[in-house]
Parts: C-alpha cells; sequence; structure tokens
C-alpha cells in the first residue's frame, strides 16, 4: 500500500469516529436537563389550638352519689346551682397552660416555715391587721414576689399558688411565670417546690363560695366528667380568727386523715376535722368537725349548703371528704375556688 493510499485510509477512519462523536455529543445535548428539586421548607411547628369555654365538654359520671345536688336547686326563697359556664372558663384556661410544656412549681409558706416574708414598700394593713399587699394577700403564709428589674419585692404570693419556672432552678432567685395569677417575677429558691414536668392536671375540685357547693371533676379522654355534687360550706369573714376562702386556682399540697384544729386564740386542742386535703395557708377540704379530739367522726351537719361559717375550709359531708381526700393527689391535682 502507497502513501497516499494510506493516508487517505485513516482520513476517511478519523472523519467517521468525528461524526460519531458529534452524534453522541448532540443526543446528549438534547435530553431534557433534569432541574434538581427544591428541598421541601421544614414544616413550621403550628401553635396548639386555644381552647374556650365553648369547646369544654362536660358530662356527668358520678362515682360518689351520696347528697348529689341538682344543676339547680331550691334555697329558701331563691335558687342556687353551679355555674357551668364560669366552670367551663376555668377548665378551658387549665387545658390551655398544659398545651405548652413546661416546669412548674408551688408557693410555699404554709405557717411561715419558709421564713415570713419581707415587708414590701407600699403595704397597708387588712381587716385582721395584718400587712398586705395591694391585692389583699396577706404576708403572713406568703412567699414574696421580686420585680426582675430592681430585685425588691413588690407583692405576696399565697401559699399553694401555681406558677411555671422560667429559668435554671439553681438561682437564688427563680424566675417564674405566674399560672394562679398574672405577672413575671423572682422567687427566693426556698419558697418554691417543683413538680415533675410530666404531670397532668385532671382531677380538679371546684368549690363554689357563692353558691356554698363542691363539684368534682376527671379528665378522661377529651372530656371533663363530674364525679360529684354536693354541698358544703366556706369560710367566713369574723376577724380575728375566721376569715373567707380565697378565690383563685391552687394545687393540692397535704394530706391529713385528722386535722386538729385549737380554741381561738389558744394552743388547746378543741377537736378535729377528718379526711383533710390542705390547698392553700390553712385551708382545708374536709368533713363534719368534730368537737373533741378522741371523739368519732361525724357523717353529715344539716349546715351544709347553707352560709359560710368555718374557718378559712371547706366542709363536706364526712364521706365526700374522704372521696376527695382518695383521688385528690398531693402537687398533681387542683383545688378552683368562684366566687
Amino acid at each position: 500500500m502507497n502513501k497516499g493510499l494510506t493516508y487517505l485510509v485513516f482520513s476517511l477512519l478519523f472523519l467517521a469516529l468525528a461524526c460519531q462523536q458529534e452524534k453522541k455529543s448532540t443526543v446528549q445535548k438534547e435530553q431534557p436537563i433534569k432541574h434538581q428539586e427544591a428541598a421541601p421548607d421544614k414544616k413550621q411547628e403550628e401553635k396548639p389550638k386555644m381552647v374556650t369555654a365553648e369547646d369544654i365538654v362536660i358530662k356527668k359520671d358520678l362515682l360518689y352519689k351520696k347528697y348529689t345536688l341538682e344543676d339547680t336547686y331550691p334555697y329558701k326563697d331563691t335558687t342556687r346551682g353551679f355555674q357551668w359556664d364560669k366552670i367551663k372558663e376555668r377548665l378551658a384556661f387549665i387545658e390551655n397552660f398544659q398545651q405548652t410544656p413546661s416546669r412548674y412549681a408551688v408557693l410555699q409558706n404554709y405557717q411561715n416555715e419558709q421564713g415570713e416574708a419581707p415587708t414590701i414598700k407600699d403595704f397597708k394593713r387588712d381587716a385582721y391587721k395584718r400587712v398586705a399587699d395591694s391585692f389583699n394577700v396577706a404576708r403572713y403564709q406568703a412567699a414574696p414576689l421580686y420585680d426582675p428589674a430592681t430585685d425588691k419585692p413588690v407583692r405576696y404570693g399565697r401559699d399553694g399558688w401555681l406558677v411555671r419556672v422560667k429559668g435554671a432552678d439553681t438561682l437564688a432567685h427563680i424566675p417564674i411565670a405566674g399560672l394562679s395569677f398574672e405577672g413575671e417575677y423572682t422567687v427566693p429558691k426556698r419558697y418554691l417546690r417543683l413538680i415533675s414536668d410530666s404531670v397532668q392536671f385532671n382531677i380538679i375540685n371546684v368549690v363554689d363560695v357563692k353558691n356554698q357547693n363542691i363539684c368534682t371533676l376527671e379528665k378522661v379522654g377529651k372530656e371533663w366528667l363530674i364525679r360529684s355534687m354536693n354541698p358544703v360550706t366556706s369560710g367566713r369573714h369574723k376577724p380575728p380568727h375566721a376569715q373567707e376562702t380565697p378565690t383563685g386556682l391552687f394545687v393540692v399540697q397535704e394530706h391529713k386523715s385528722k386535722m386538729f384544729y385549737f380554741e381561738d386564740g389558744t394552743r388547746t386542742y378543741a377537736g378535729f376535722a377528718p379526711y383533710a386535703t390542705r390547698f392553700t395557708a390553712g385551708a382545708y377540704i374536709h368533713g363534719v368537725p368534730v368537737n373533741n379530739p378522741k371523739g368519732s367522726i361525724v357523717e353529715y351537719s344539716e349546715s351544709l349548703g347553707t352560709t359560710p361559717k368555718s374557718h378559712m375550709c371547706v366542709r363536706n359531708a364526712s364521706s365526700h371528704a374522704q372521696f376527695v381526700y382518695k383521688r385528690s393527689k398531693d402537687l398533681s391535682s387542683l383545688v378552683v375556688v368562684i366566687d
């Protein structure tokens, strides 16, 4: 083969290869470009839907069936009843604050066991001549609430009030936000008792000081079941020893099978009240008082459901007090007092 022919053959081979390469390139260019799919936006966490009173479902499913009152009932020349609309508002509030994961605590200073709270600047004297704040909360058995900006005590917090812990619980003054009251403050650590963050407040005892009755409720699923509807008598205003049962939201803190009490103004035992469940300061839900420290339990009193008669406590039929006593656990049940 001469050089000319060899050159021709190689030229033809080169052209053939070049054409094939061009076709491949063309095919590659004609293929549609696959766009990279955009990463889906991270779904924003939806805020919990606020529960309203209209959303609350209450059903009767009584577990305690003695001395049961109707929804409305006669009293002397008038009518009394259970304020279900107001109760639903309180239950909606309880459901709403539990939708946000929180660390809870209860203010505690029963009988000033944690030390007398300091005197606030603009204090006043109440009807019992005690130092009190502008909210009519007495210093005795209260926790001091400090203004975070000035680090000065500005008001008092009732023993038994529920709060949300907002900062480290190792600080000398712990930041808190009120649930039983409005506002954010700091509280000396010794006045706070921490509550498990897994707690669910599903047992609620509602005391009505206007109508002198009590209902106990239990959250089951999405419904609130009424477990009892009974007559009571609450605290009366009679200085210097007897006082009204305070309204508000309180944490059950203590149980006593017998709560012994003194004669007014003395340190002598006058008697006892059975099945006592304490929720604020010296206020208990308890049975019929027995005016003999060694006496036997009395089941019922005709004064129940009439007018305020106690020193601060909520008197019940003794078997109903026992029902509340057994079902209301410390630091996981609530007492709501309405008027």
